[in-house]
């Protein structure tokens, strides 16, 4: 009895702790003295549940419900293990714990004091600080469950389109929003601020603004529509060029676009096909160069920054102080190591792919990898032609996955099966390049070596120029 009563009396106090009690100290389980006010919890629900009920049902998969389920397990491990000294376990948590309360003056006093205290735990990501700064901005307005709903979505939006190498999906979209404001004002600095510095300045300010949160969801759902190949939005030869930019040697062409569309879009959202095409063609055509002349990202923020700024001024993207010199160019590409470690090599072959009228879109799903036409076995078996030759843009092309490995090892007429596509002794059919190019050589050559090496590469150099001059990328 007495047992039972000890029971009865730890029970209670333990109840008193999550329930608040009436005038005669009984607990009332529809009044929780704890509750989560975290602006994006999904799993509230399933928490308060389980503190009404101190049950946990088995479709129940939240964190809440994965401690809890630990602690069960823990506890009754415990009880067979050592069941004389069950009683005293709650009660010497109870009399030995301490639960201290801090009150911050404002959040981010309490956002310091987060970090402080959970310096060993999961840090703070800067989204983690944006979306701190909208909720107090939203629930000022008393549209917090705006904000939840506005802010989950977008935040689902990011998970599916900026991939896992960005580390945060949201932060990589303030990123790409945060050149546009700078573009605004007028800030040329090449030394660019880390994300958090940036917005936090004049106590967030940037973020206390009700159309930067619309700007945000317009600015995801464009790159959630280039990276769906989306054919409602964008027109053909528009989405040749994202594809080809889908190869660019650095990040800058994301920034420069995310600046044009949010200057340029319409009230619907969309872009002008023509005027976006002149753009990407243009910002293409100068970055591919730029790598080639001045290699590194940092070198290409002197020549972007400025027309990020020329962008919000509606001035249209020519890079006036920057133009190339013809027959430096040419020198450099002539002379330039077209190695497959280098960015670059598979940039130009993308250019070089997608600059073919026949070219069709290929999915960005879809691996393509660099194709040696005249193989390096062969190159080691028979010595034809220099290592210089075998590494020239002039014996690169892309090329599927799939058929890459297949064609690797063989000379040219025992590849051209394999671009063309075959079936198989056993009737299976293997499908052949998407590579308009490839498909052509595999029609009109028999053989492939190394003046068809020269020629092409010549070829390739030559058009890229001519495009830039086209462009008025040329001096």
């Amino acid at each position: 009895n007495m047992k039972d009563e000890n029971s009865m009396s730890t029970a209670e106090n333990i109840a008193k702790c999550i329930w608040k009690t009436d005038e005669f100290g009984k607990p009332n389980k529809d009044q929780l003295k704890i509750d989560s006010d975290v602006s994006s919890d999904d799993d509230k629900e399933e928490f308060l549940s389980i503190l009404k009920t101190g049950q946990i049902q088995p479709k129940q998969a939240s964190r809440y419900a994965r401690v809890f389920r630990f602690f069960q397990d823990k506890i009754n491990e415990f009880l067979s293990q050592y069941p004389s000294y069950f009683a005293y376990l709650p009660t010497r948590i109870m009399q030995n714990c301490i639960l201290l309360p801090i009150e911050a003056e404002s959040q981010d006093t309490a956002l310091r004091i987060f970090s402080t205290l959970n310096d060993r735990g999961k840090p703070l990501s800067d989204t983690d600080i944006f979306k701190a700064q909208f909720y107090k901005f939203y629930s000022n307005q008393n549209r917090k469950d705006e904000f939840i709903d506005r802010w989950k979505k977008l935040e689902a939006l990011c998970g599916e389109i900026f991939p896992s190498q960005y580390g945060s999906p949201m932060d990589e979209l303030f990123t790409r929003y945060m050149y546009y404001e700078r573009a605004r004002q007028g800030i040329r600095n090449t030394t660019t601020e880390a994300l958090r510095k940036f917005y936090e300045k004049d106590d967030y300010k940037l973020l206390r603004d009700n159309e930067v949160l619309g700007r945000l969801e317009d600015l995801a759902q464009f790159w959630e529509n280039v990276a769906l190949q989306d054919e409602t939005v964008f027109s053909e030869r528009v989405l040749k060029q994202l594809g080809v930019l889908r190869f660019a040697p650095n990040g800058m062409w994301t920034y420069l676009l995310s600046v044009y569309y949010l200057q340029n879009k319409d009230d619907n959202g969309l872009l002008d096909d023509k005027k976006l095409y002149e753009f990407l063609n243009t910002i293409t055509l100068f970055i591919w160069a730029y790598a080639i002349m001045r290699p590194g990202v940092n070198a290409l923020r002197i020549p972007a920054y400025p027309e990020m700024i020329h962008i919000v001024n509606n001035v249209p993207v020519q890079f006036s102080n920057n133009k190339f010199d013809k027959e430096s160019l040419l020198t450099a590409l002539r002379n330039f190591e077209f190695t497959n470690g280098r960015l670059i090599t598979k940039s130009m072959l993308a250019w070089w792919m997608y600059h073919n009228q026949k070219q069709e879109i290929i999915s960005d799903e879809t691996n393509l990898e660099v194709e040696h036409i005249y193989s390096k076995k062969r190159q080691e078996n028979d010595g034809g032609i220099s290592r210089s030759d075998l590494e020239s843009l002039g014996n690169k092309a892309l090329l599927e996955k799939t058929i890459n490995i297949r064609a690797a090892d063989y000379k040219f007429g025992d590849k051209i099966k394999y671009y063309k596509g075959h079936t198989t002794s056993s009737g299976k059919v293997k499908a052949g390049t998407m590579n308009a190019e490839l498909l052509d050589i595999a029609k009109t050559h028999t053989d492939f070596a190394k003046q068809d090496i020269l020629n092409r590469k010549e070829l390739i150099i030559n058009s890229f120029v001519a495009a830039l001059k086209k462009a008025g990328l040329i001096s």
